[in-house]
């Protein structure tokens, strides 16, 4: 196996938002800390999770800056880095090496979207911006483009792709990636509730959004599993199943956010269009993880 990112789970973290929308950083500082303080593997800012569609290039350098200073290489950072422009994406991975990133994350280009060829060539104009090693991040319902298995031959002829953030939802496409491929293409679990199956077929672990509420419990579902420990692995998974299910009610952030308020971590609010959870979604937050806290699964 070629040298991983990471294994375990990387924490895809909220960017919190002061009352005046403006980056909450000493509540970024705090959340930061806490994930490391909770045993996450890595963290990634500037993702999904994070707003990034609704951040200024310089917010985002300015989260990767600031991140990086926090962090200090007690786990690898990880930045978002992706766009539709693959102009913008190259500079935005030259940014955010500069900023003190680990690796990128490199979401397909979206709206406009490309064949094959035009994804190939997307990649490798970011591979010319920065040495950092690369996640691709496939999530064709949000791009609607989906890296099938057999474009990775020609991916990694790239010498930047190191992993894909498998985000399909389909289960049978990751395994014949992870088949195909095996050692030469680390395989990250991108959706928090197909954990056990995709730690089944070989993934290296998870990019999480769960992570954000429970980084202990998460860490403990891959660290359990390559312990050799798969029941109480899946043991652990289903504990958190409901509260996995709530954060997933509404477009992603919005319950996460809502939770991480609801735990008095200070996430703030969101910028629009994304507007506040609704009461219902929040009723079952605050009620499955008032379960968790009981249980010990969650501080």
């Amino acid at each position: 196996m070629q040298n991983l990112i990471f294994k375990g789970v990387a924490t895809a973290l909220v960017t919190p938002f002061l009352p005046t929308g403006e980056i909450n950083f000493t509540a970024l500082e705090n959340l930061i800390e806490s994930q490391i303080d909770g045993g996450c593997d890595a963290l990634l800012v500037g993702g999904t999770t994070g707003e990034s569609a609704a951040l200024s290039d310089e917010e985002k350098s300015a989260i990767a800056s600031f991140a990086a200073k926090i962090i200090r290489k007690r786990v690898p950072l990880i930045a978002g880095a992706g766009s539709n422009y693959t102009a913008k994406a190259a500079k935005n991975c030259a940014e955010m090496e500069k900023a003190g990133a680990d690796a990128l994350l490199l979401v397909t280009p979206y709206y406009n979207k490309c064949t094959k060829k035009g994804l190939i060539a997307h990649y490798k104009e970011c591979a010319k911006a920065s040495a950092l090693p690369f996640i691709l991040y496939n999530v064709p319902q949000r791009t609607g483009v989906n890296i099938l298995p057999e474009t990775y031959e020609d991916l990694l002829k790239i010498p930047n792709v190191k992993a894909v953030k498998e985000a399909s939802g389909d289960v049978r496409q990751a395994s014949r990636i992870r088949n195909l491929y095996k050692d030469d293409l680390a395989l990250y679990c991108g959706c928090d509730e197909l954990m056990p199956s995709m730690l089944a077929i070989g993934a290296s672990g998870a990019i999480s959004v769960l992570s954000n509420i429970c980084p202990r419990g998460v860490h403990d579902i891959c660290a359990r599993y390559f312990s050799g420990d798969s029941e109480k692995s899946l043991e652990l998974h289903n504990a958190y199943s409901k509260l996995t299910e709530a954060l997933f009610r509404e477009v992603n952030p919005v319950p996460v956010k809502a939770a991480l308020n609801i735990l008095k971590k200070d996430a703030g609010g969101l910028r629009l269009p994304l507007t506040e959870a609704d009461k219902e979604t929040k009723n079952i937050l605050k009620k499955e993880i008032a379960l968790l806290q009981c249980a010990g699964l969650c501080q």
